[in-house]
């Protein structure tokens, strides 16, 4: 058993102590059941596809898992480095492979939405997605390793449930942004590509998403967990009826002849050294805008108004789309918590344009 996999179990043996907060609704039968647990399990393996798009620094890997949830080709899957690029693909089941367009996500809870042009896929119900108990006996599905890359269908892990609690985690030295209920496994989850893979139960309904790898915060040991669907269904909905829209970096076409820039709102963020790299604010000047807002060194800048800033640069373009003389609105990270403010230009600053 490897250093990691050692972590991992006894990460599940401490996390198997917790008294569960509240009790879960058992799974119910489905409507119509599949002829026998193999046919359960190659349905919803016919569900998940293989997400493809950019690497990252020190070996991170531009690969990761989704499940079909429409016939249209909406894709769940998670927010991740490996869709920061304009290049998304996407392999089914039967091999067929598509150009996929992020519509958005939500960074509250590490979940984003795809499409592809495609039409009568096999998918998941949302609304079908059921709730479980500690002790249920689970399948995962993922493109753990990145070992499927046609036709093959993504890996099985078999398991069961260990605990139900909230997330209490990290991942590297940043805190994991969602703390709602999590399913706690007795599989070895964290391993490369399996994110945004799906639990099921063994009659193949679906159970939750699979997470990112994370710590524990209370034992530095890997945790193996999956969100309740529950918890991610109105934020999917809301990607797909057009909130979270992701915008492209570069668009000169509509930004303002007088735009809004850091500078002006007094933000200083961090050295921006990497093609990515977060939007972490370093300084506020006294006295600025910022500081009259309340925004803090450390804050996280996630959305300008409703849109998504993955990186420094991002946030610069999307500052580049508002008047110098408007309003703008953050919302930032602070720790465990989301903080939204409005941040009012300076009154020499709102002068009537030449």
């Amino acid at each position: 058993m490897s250093y990691r996999a050692s972590f991992q179990v006894m990460a599940v043996a401490l996390l198997a102590a917790i008294v569960l907060a509240a009790p879960a609704r058992a799974a119910a039968p489905p409507a119509a059941r599949a002829e026998s647990p193999r046919d359960a399990l190659e349905q919803a393996q016919a569900k998940m596809v293989k997400v493809y798009g950019v690497g990252g620094v020190q070996g991170l890997e531009g690969y990761q898992s989704g499940m079909l949830i429409s016939a249209e080709g909406h894709i769940l899957t998670v927010l991740s480095h490996a869709l920061d690029t304009d290049y998304i693909s996407v392999t089914l089941a039967d091999g067929r492979k598509f150009d996929a367009k992020l519509l958005g996500g939500d960074p509250r809870l590490d979940v984003a939405v795809l499409k592809i042009a495609a039409t009568g896929l096999p998918h998941f119900e949302l609304n079908d997605a059921v709730a479980v108990q500690s002790g249920t006996r689970v399948l995962a599905l993922s493109n753990a390793f990145g070992v499927a890359t046609g036709n093959e269908p993504v890996s099985v892990q078999h398991g069961t449930v260990s605990v139900v609690t909230r997330l209490d985690a990290r991942r590297g030295v940043f805190e994991s942004p969602y703390h709602g209920p999590v399913y706690v496994l007795d599989v070895v989850t964290n391993n490369p590509g399996v994110a945004g893979g799906a639990l099921v139960t063994r009659q193949g309904q679906l159970v939750a998403m699979l997470g990112k790898e994370l710590r524990n915060t209370l034992n530095n040991t890997w945790l193996n967990y999956a969100m309740p669907i529950a918890q991610l269904r109105e934020s999917t909905d809301a990607i797909r009826a057009g909130r979270f829209v992701a915008r492209t970096e570069k668009q000169p076409e509509k930004k303002k002849l007088h735009p809004m820039d850091l500078e002006r709102l007094g933000i200083v963020l961090v050295p921006d050294v990497l093609e990515r790299t977060p939007a972490f604010v370093d300084q506020v000047r006294p006295g600025s805008p910022a500081a009259r807002a309340g925004i803090l060194p450390d804050d996280l800048v996630l959305l300008v108004g409703d849109h998504l800033t993955q990186s420094c640069r991002t946030l610069r373009s999307e500052l580049a789309l508002i008047d110098r003389d408007d309003r703008v609105q953050l919302t930032v990270l602070r720790g465990p918590d989301l903080t939204t403010v409005t941040l009012e230009p300076a009154d020499e600053e709102r002068q009537v344009s030449p």
